[in-house]
């Protein structure tokens, strides 16, 4: 334990406990990573930094590779400045229904009924909303230094401008993970075969 308390590393050792994961510590130039097996999936916790010029931004990141049945693509965050800025030069939100989800949060994707039949859940719904920022999305890729991506294989991304060491919002992010992929297969958009993508490469 530092002498501000338990480091990052002791805290996510403790959550890789709670959630029956596994804890890879870190190295100088890699972050440490909490991986939960969620059969056929599995979900990733770790932290990378983007560097602003003279200083550098660290973010926690979520991760889950996935094979994608029919192409489906959504975006669910939180309302705010920027938010409403995007929806004025022409992002359009989907409303599905539920008044305190259509309220705080701006939800985008290609497919109105599949993501209005996702968050028919009212676990999945109650599971956002413990999350004080929020932002999750589908990806198709990572860019040019990202991993290998077959052409039906996608990524369940979430990402926020901190590193999270509070252990109840991360399990809480696991749940919600677990439950997506869950719903999203019995509603036919997610394989149930295990994707090839390799996110780390120990």
């Amino acid at each position: 334990m530092g002498l501000f308390g338990p480091s990052q590393n002791e805290i996510w050792a403790q959550l890789s406990e709670e959630v029956n994961g596994s804890f890879v510590k870190g190295s100088f130039f890699k972050g440490s990573r909490v991986e939960v097996s969620h059969e056929p999936w599995t979900i990733y916790l770790d932290t990378f930094s983007v560097s602003t010029g003279k200083t550098s931004v660290m973010y926690t990141r979520m991760r889950a590779p996935f094979i994608n049945l029919h192409d489906l693509y959504f975006k669910i965050y939180k309302r705010g400045i920027f938010s409403e800025m995007g929806k004025f030069f022409g992002m359009q939100d989907i409303e599905v229904g539920y008044s305190d989800i259509d309220e705080d949060y701006i939800i985008k994707g290609n497919n109105e009924t599949a993501i209005k039949n996702l968050l028919t859940s009212s676990r999945i719904r109650n599971l956002i909303k413990e999350q004080p920022r929020f932002n999750i999305e589908i990806k198709e890729s990572e860019g040019l230094f990202g991993p290998t991506m077959k052409q039906n294989e996608r990524i369940l991304y979430f990402q926020a401008d901190r590193i999270i060491t509070d252990i109840s919002l991360l399990k809480s992010l696991f749940d919600l993970f677990g439950e997506i992929m869950e719903e999203l297969n019995r509603l036919g958009y997610v394989s149930s075969e295990r994707p090839s993508v390799q996110l780390f490469k120990d």
